[in-house]
C-alpha cells in the first residue's frame, strides 16, 4: 500500500496544487470507480459507456482543479456533481452534433499517460460554467435555512443532529432536503 493510498482526499489535493503528478495519479484511481458508476446511470443514451466515462473523467479533472475545501462542500460530493454534469454536457453536445467524426476523438488515457493532462479550451471553459451554475443555485436559489440544512448534511450530520443545532424538528429537515434535491435536480448546466 503506498503512502498516497493512506491520505485523505484533501491531502492529495493540496499535494496536486503543489504539483506532485503522483497524487494526481492516486485521487484519479481513486474515483475512476464513481465515474464509471455515474457513467452506468446513461447506459441507454446514444454515447458508447466509455465515452461516457471519458467524459466523466474530464469532470473527475475539472473537479480537482477547481475545488476549494473553504466552501464547506466534501470533495466526494463536488466531484461527482462536476462528473455528472460534464457526462450531461456531452449528451447535449451530441444531441446537437450527430456526427463526430472519429479521427478527432483522442482518449483521456492517452492523453494522460502521455503526460499531456489538460481540459480543451471548450472543456475547461463549460466546466467553470457548471461550477459557476451550481455555485449560483446553492448561493442564490436555496434559502438561508437550506444553505444552512445543505453545509450541516455535507458535514456528515445526521438529521436529528441538524434539527437539534437549528431548533427544528427532524421532518422539517427531511422536507429541506427534500426541496434542496429537488432544486439541484433541476438545475441543468
Amino acid at each position: 500500500m503506498s503512502d498516497f493510498q493512506l491520505k485523505t482526499d484533501n491531502e492529495l489535493l493540496n499535494e496536486i496544487k503543489n504539483n506532485n503528478k503522483s497524487a494526481m495519479n492516486e485521487l484519479i484511481v481513486r474515483y475512476r470507480k464513481t465515474v464509471e458508476l455515474i457513467a452506468a446511470k446513461y447506459t441507454n443514451s446514444p454515447l458508447e459507456k466509455d465515452d461516457l466515462v471519458q467524459e466523466g473523467m474530464i469532470g473527475l479533472l475539472a473537479a480537482i482543479n477547481s475545488y476549494n475545501s473553504e466552501k464547506g462542500t466534501k470533495f466526494v460530493t463536488y466531484a461527482s456533481r462536476c462528473i455528472n454534469n460534464s457526462v450531461q454536457t456531452a449528451l447535449r453536445k451530441f444531441s446537437r452534433m450527430k456526427d463526430i467524426p472519429q479521427s478527432s476523438i483522442v482518449t483521456l488515457e492517452e492523453d494522460f499517460f502521455e503526460g499531456q493532462v489538460g481540459l480543451s479550451a471548450e472543456d475547461e471553459y463549460l466546466a467553470k460554467e457548471s461550477v459557476s451554475t451550481l455555485t449560483e443555485v446553492l448561493y442564490e436559489g436555496l434559502s438561508s435555512f437550506e444553505n444552512e440544512v445543505l453545509r450541516l448534511y455535507i458535514v456528515g450530520c445526521s438529521y436529528a443532529e441538524i434539527a437539534q443545532k437549528l431548533g427544528k424538528n427532524p421532518k422539517a429537515i427531511d422536507n429541506a432536503i427534500q426541496r434542496i434535491r429537488k432544486k439541484l435536480d433541476g438545475v441543468t448546466f
